[in-house]
């Protein structure tokens, strides 16, 4: 806007400049009254002419009848002598001329005015010197001093190993001389690397809030342009402003994009992304020991990065942002929750039991999506329902009750859903089902919804079995209760079909052995396998088949027995979904127990059909539909 303003300023000062010269230009008006020369002779020798102001060239007269003419006299040495013959009075004045300054505004006006209109257009092309035609090779970094950065480890929760890791580079940049006299040099350059939304960012920005030092920030894509030389240039411009601003942090987000590994040529090749990456490595092993000045990269693609940029002396230490165990995500909603006013029967405990793999972002978004609901109903105060409804949003999907489904589908819905909570309910180690839903969500009709006990970090293959049993448990309750099969089981088939693959050629969880059977993946761009190599034989590769196939019948006839055996709690479950639409664990526990089931919890909103269909669950979950 402001940058508008002051084109908008400069279009209407140059407007009325040229209306001033116009006018001033036409101040030479012709004036009332004016003949021909030739009549004016006539006139003078009729006697009709009684006075006559001559100005240069030009004459202006009065008549006896008091009336004022002016004309224009040529060259006319007897013009004095006739109108003296004639008894006109003659008065002279010399012709009036302009300023000394006005002459030289008239005749410099042009030029000035060319000048001002390049010296315009080339400020625009350089963008105000914030980029530009000329301004290419400047660092795109934002710097934020100490005053405006206010974020500090406080404001960090969940990486506590993380914070750890960087705290010695806080120490450094404090008190340099502790490290120094014992010899040791701090690492010139850390890695972030974890999952999106992991807090990587918001670490590098609490490393100088606690140091209390000027703070660079830039993209790995500010570098990329579509000139040749470009990037090289903006890392040298970055680094020399860094040097003049040392100690300091250079912050570099998503480096991936220009540290990646310099490959082979295939698919066209980068030549300016590989120069970049070449200054940078310059660059960062340039530096004197004292010179104070900390890289920091992060990136979620450790793997693709150039070998050179990692070495000790560019990235010495590389710092794993993990996701946050049960109790950082606990501190993390801690940490959110100070921003909106929060009931007292919100448990962050609660709610970080019910989010495995949630990262900080997502719980961040839990948060405002709760704030969001509370505001939706009108409270004061965010609660715990508003809670549930959130994370049942963010991990199913927003419920989409105005989908017109007939009554059929409906039945296939619930008995699929049934299918699937049942087997859950029955196998080895499977996750406690902890809600069932026939309330279309997201892309999906139905779901079934999963709670681990415990954060999981490898997987058995009790689990994997169970999983890929209770994946079939909705296609073949589809066909035992409603003779038929549908399209909606397409989904658990290709994920039951990937486990078990996986099983056979990843894990070693088969008859066939502990080999690995994948195929070569290796990034034919990068270099890494410019040419396909078969691991595994013809042969080999029909037996790899023959097992998974074997493994995904064996499951699929046990599941099938299961719901055989069990056709009372799958028609109970199916027609309390059909009644309520949403089962609650508890609700689950009762049908598996034989008892009817209790009705649904009461919810504070008012109900939007004659029953509560949306109610939480007693305990938080994880989404894990089948």
């Amino acid at each position: 806007m402001n940058n508008m303003f002051k084109n908008l300023a400069i279009w209407m000062v140059i407007g009325l400049v040229l209306m001033t010269v116009f006018n001033q230009f036409n101040t030479r008006q012709v004036a009332q009254g004016s003949m021909e020369y030739s009549q004016f002779l006539e006139e003078v020798k009729q006697g009709h002419i009684s006075k006559v102001l001559i100005e240069g060239r030009t004459l202006k007269a009065t008549t006896t009848e008091g009336k004022r003419i002016t004309s224009y006299a040529p060259p006319d040495l007897w013009m004095v002598s006739d109108l003296l013959k004639n008894g006109v009075k003659v008065e002279a004045k010399p012709e009036e001329e302009q300023s000394f300054l006005m002459s030289i505004f008239v005749s410099w006006f042009p030029m000035l005015l060319l000048i001002g209109v390049w010296v315009f257009f080339m400020r625009q092309m350089q963008g105000g010197g914030k980029g530009g035609a000329f301004s290419f090779g400047k660092s795109r970094a934002r710097m934020t001093d100490e005053a405006q950065n206010t974020v500090t480890f406080a404001d960090v929760a969940g990486c506590d190993e993380a914070k750890e890791e960087v705290q010695e580079l806080v120490d450094y940049l404090r008190d340099p001389s502790k490290f120094q006299k014992l010899g040791g040099h701090i690492p010139k350059g850390v890695l972030m690397v974890g999952n999106p939304g992991t807090g990587k960012t918001l670490l590098a920005r609490a490393i100088a809030g606690e140091a209390k030092v000027p703070f660079f920030s830039i993209s790995g894509s500010d570098f990329v342009e579509m000139f040749v030389g470009v990037g090289a240039a903006r890392v040298r411009d970055m680094f020399e402003n860094a040097k003049k601003h040392a100690p300091c942090i250079i912050f570099i987000d998503e480096i991936d994009a220009v540290g990646r590994h310099r490959g082979a040529g295939l698919g066209g090749g980068n030549d300016e992304r590989e120069q970049t990456l070449n200054q940078m490595l310059v660059e960062m092993d340039g530096f004197e020991g004292h010179s104070s000045i900390i890289v920091i990269a992060a990136t979620n693609r450790p793997d693709i990065l150039d070998p050179a940029l990692l070495r000790p002396g560019r990235f010495d230490r590389q710092v794993v942002v993990p996701l946050p165990d049960i109790r950082g995500r606990e501190e993390i909603l801690k940490v959110h929750m100070r921003k909106v006013p929060i009931a007292d029967d919100v448990k962050a405990g609660i709610i970080a039991r019910g989010t495995p793999g949630f990262s900080g972002a997502d719980l961040a978004n839990l948060v405002n999506e709760a704030a969001l609901f509370a505001a939706r109903g009108n409270k004061r105060l965010v609660d715990m329902e508003d809670f549930e409804k959130a994370k049942d949003k963010i991990m199913m999907g927003a419920e989409r009750r105005s989908m017109v489904m007939s009554e059929e589908e409906k039945r296939n819905t619930a008995y699929h859903e049934s299918g699937h909570a049942v087997i859950a309910k029955l196998m080895p180690k499977s996750d406690p089902v902890h809600k069932v839903t026939i309330i279309p969500r997201g892309r999906a009709l139905g779901l079934t919804m999963q709670l681990p006990e415990q954060d999981r970090y490898a997987y058995d293959r009790t689990y994997l079995m169970s999983r890929i049993a209770v994946l079939f448990g909705g296609r073949i309750a589809e066909e035992l209760f409603m003779d038929q099969m549908t399209t909606g089981a397409s989904n658990d088939f290709e994920r039951a079909t990937a486990m078990a693959r996986d099983m056979v050629t990843r894990y070693g969880m088969s008859d066939l052995g502990v080999m690995v059977y994948g195929e070569n993946e290796g990034e034919v761009f990068l270099g890494h396998s410019v040419t396909q190599h078969k691991n595994v034989s013809e042969a080999t590769m029909q037996k790899v088949d023959a097992e998974i196939g074997r493994i995904i019948e064996q499951q699929y006839a046990l599941a099938r027995k299961m719901l055989e055996e069990n056709r009372d709690k799958v028609e109970a479950m199916a027609h309390a979904l059909l009644e309520w639409e949403t089962l609650d664990s508890e609700q689950i526990d009762d049908i598996m127990d034989g008892k009817p089931p209790r009705p649904p919890k009461p919810t504070q909103n008012a109900p939007r059909t004659s029953t509560p269909n949306d109610t939480p669950g007693a305990e938080p979950s994880v989404a894990a539909p089948a």
